[in-house]
């Protein structure tokens, strides 16, 4: 009884806490990006590329995406079409 009320506990933590980091991702889409040009180099955008891989893959090893992507995007680094693996 107790594993499954921890089990529900951290899958709403998880949860709580991916919530916690896309939202500052959906105000930049809704609110920034509209006012820049399009700049990213890859499809689907960087910001899009953040908030799946958070979704899917929770708030450490999405963040981690996260960053390995905003680090690739560069004048220097690749381009084309990069899904959230």
């Amino acid at each position: 009884m107790q594993r499954a009320r921890w089990g529900v506990l951290k899958a709403r933590i998880r949860k709580g806490v991916v919530w916690i980091l896309v939202l500052p991702i959906r105000g930049y889409q809704l609110f920034i990006s509209p006012l820049t040009p399009p700049s990213c180099r890859f499809t689907p955008t960087c910001s899009s590329y953040c908030k799946e891989a958070l979704i899917k893959h929770g708030p450490l090893k999405g963040t981690y995406l996260c960053v390995r992507r905003i680090l690739r995007c560069n004048p220097w680094g690749g381009s084309g079409y990069d899904p959230v693996p």
